[in-house]
């Protein structure tokens, strides 16, 4: 039995508990910010990711967010804009948005767990792989808009319909 299994026998599990112990397992460098929030680097094939999962007590949600820096020009940022849109068009867990001061493309996703509800180690990777498979997808897509010059349109047609890393 893997200690992720041995964790799920205990009925009070903590949510970023279970979070480190699959960091963990998979060598995922990490740090437990918080009882509540623990962030991490995953390595993709076009870059390295920054992930942090918090979980909120009052609301009983655990949230993920994935990011990655982009710094596109100024004048290219309507098209930046318009490609995350077109993005999110063609995803169905969790969106993309940019945070322009933080110059970050942010991956964001929110999993309720309430009413006492549980999520289970593979829950939590299928959260960690959606986000790390999204933004491996989508990354060339923006990267053409911001320094190619290439129309949202035209850069979404080189967005994989599925990307393969080490998630």
């Amino acid at each position: 039995m893997s200690l992720a299994e041995d964790l799920m026998l205990d009925d009070d599990l903590h949510p970023i508990d279970l979070v480190e112990t699959l960091a963990s397992d998979h060598q995922w460098e990490f740090d437990r910010v918080t009882d509540n929030q623990i962030a991490m680097a995953v390595e993709g094939m076009w870059r390295t990711y920054s992930l942090t999962l918090a979980w909120s007590p009052s609301d009983e949600t655990l949230r993920l967010i994935c990011t990655f820096e982009m710094d596109p020009p100024e004048h290219r940022l309507v098209d930046v804009y318009d490609a995350v849109n077109r993005c999110n068009d063609q995803v169905w867990v969790g969106a993309f948005t940019y945070w322009v001061e933080q110059k970050l493309m942010v991956w964001r996703y929110g999993l309720s767990l309430s009413g006492g509800a549980t999520a289970g180690p593979d829950q939590i990777n299928h959260m960690i792989s959606q986000a790390i498979t999204s933004c491996e997808r989508f990354y060339p897509a923006f990267q053409l808009v911001a320094w190619a010059d290439r129309t949202p349109l035209d850069a979404m047609g080189i967005a994989m319909a599925e990307a393969y890393g080490r998630a």
